[in-house]
């Protein structure tokens, strides 16, 4: 069954945008079952950022999130294709888990009132 995954990518400045795109569909072929259909990834490009610090001899890298769903059984394949290709100079792949949740504030408990 699949699971919903995102994954981040932080790709070479220096590669041309179309060489992006097809990196990313390389690897996102391999995440689907042979024979599915249905929606792709959903890959939102958030174009050259200045690196906290420098990967690789770079200080800059192109981010890219991508949001799909694959099974579990695709992931070991879909990362080693992923870390030999020299143009990613970092990737990160958590599974969502859907909505995040609300965040409480700090304020006045009901146990309070008992005083």
């Amino acid at each position: 069954m699949p699971r919903p995954y995102e994954a981040v990518y932080i790709f070479d400045s220096t590669l041309e945008e179309t060489a992006i795109n097809e990196r990313l569909t390389r690897f996102h072929t391999l995440l689907q079952a042979p024979g599915a259909s249905g929606d792709g990834p959903q890959v939102n490009h958030w174009g050259k950022r200045t690196l906290a610090y420098p990967i690789k001899k770079r200080e800059t890298g192109y981010y890219v999130i991508a949001q799909f769903d694959a099974e579990p059984t695709a992931l070991p394949e879909f990362e080693r294709a992923v870390k030999l290709d020299e143009g990613v100079l970092r990737f990160l792949v958590v599974a969502n888990e859907g909505a995040q949740p609300v965040p409480v504030t700090a304020g006045k408990s009901d146990e309070d009132d008992d005083e």
